[in-house]
């Protein structure tokens, strides 16, 4: 399988006749399961990793490390086929019951058409991550109807636990909350931009450039009737029109329940002689203007370091006032 590469892209019109399938929620966590790590996009080292391995196993889980961790492939962890076939063996694995993404970066989408998820779908795990990992959460929400967790990773737990400041350990704390079936509940700043009103609807979405090149394919959302969260990092402020421009175009704003948008960070400026002239509030308000379900700004998360853990595919309901916003699991 080593150099195995891309398979063709199944036709969407499986995920779309599987629209109102009933999402699956995995089981939650007990004492002494196992929480499983790979890299299904880029590579991660073993050092790189150990803190979050040291800080799993204090909260009383075990840990297995998959063949990736360690691999490299040029930018990712191992061949699409290695990276494939550890994730494969993860899923497939009863001792196993968690799988948590070592990293980011970009790769996901290159191994994703290689799984098959049929024992997975009859004995479903948490897979947990974001970013890149937007894919195998927008796979599992659309083909697979298993609920997952939009997270930091390993890369994001602190060196030293005792040091991280209130904020980072939070954020951590809310992946073992969420593993272990504490029902979210995160309030939010307000903010002047904001739209008042309040929605229930199940959890999607993740990140904004990795949902717009799901697009057409298997792997894209169907949003309608449901809460969706978007955030990026490092877009400049016209790619992000584009990114929102796609999603109206699409379909995928128009029957929404509500719209979170986390975290937009280091937004690149393309030319300082002559700026975009919108920012993120203007460029959302722009799209949403036709639309009156309600919509939060500056949401914690996305790769910032209030990055809280949110359960995609599960029911939720936001309520977005003039002096708070929260978002509550129902």
């Amino acid at each position: 399988m080593a150099g195995m590469g891309l398979l063709s892209i199944p036709a969407f019109a499986t995920a779309a006749g599987n629209r109102n399938k009933k999402i699956k929620r995995p089981p939650y966590l007990q004492p002494g399961n196992t929480i499983g790590i790979t890299c299904p996009a880029g590579f991660s080292l073993l050092e790189t990793i150990q803190p979050s391995i040291d800080l799993i196993q204090s909260w009383g889980y075990k840990v297995q490390l998959g063949t990736t961790i360690g691999k490299m492939d040029h930018t990712f962890g191992g061949t699409d086929a290695e990276r494939a076939a550890d994730f494969q063996q993860m899923m497939d694995d009863p001792n196993i019951n968690a799988i948590l993404c070592a990293t980011g970066g970009y790769g996901a989408v290159r191994m994703v058409d290689l799984l098959n998820f049929q024992s997975f779908k009859q004995n479903p795990k948490w897979v947990i991550g974001f970013s890149d990992i937007t894919v195998l959460h927008s796979h599992l929400h659309q083909v697979v109807h298993v609920a997952s967790l939009h997270s930091k990773m390993c890369g994001s737990f602190p060196k030293e636990w005792a040091n991280a400041d209130e904020v980072q350990q939070a954020s951590i704390l809310s992946i073992k909350d969420a593993l272990e079936g504490k029902k979210i509940s995160y309030p939010s700043m307000p903010v002047e931009h904001n739209r008042i009103g309040s929605a229930k609807g199940l959890l999607v979405g993740g990140n904004l450039k990795i949902l717009e090149n799901l697009n057409g394919s298997a792997s894209m959302i169907n949003t309608d009737g449901k809460i969706l969260f978007v955030e990026d990092v490092g877009e400049p402020l016209y790619n992000i029109d584009r990114m929102f421009c796609n999603l109206l175009r699409s379909g995928k704003l128009a029957k929404l329940s509500g719209l979170i948008v986390g975290g937009f960070s280091n937004i690149k400026v393309d030319n300082p002689a002559v700026p975009f002239g919108r920012d993120i509030y203007t460029i959302v308000k722009e799209k949403v203007a036709a639309f009156n379900y309600p919509v939060c700004f500056d949401f914690p998360v996305g790769h910032i370091k209030n990055n809280f853990a949110l359960k995609c595919g599960l029911p939720h309901q936001l309520i977005v006032e003039k002096n708070q916003v929260q978002l509550t699991e129902i």
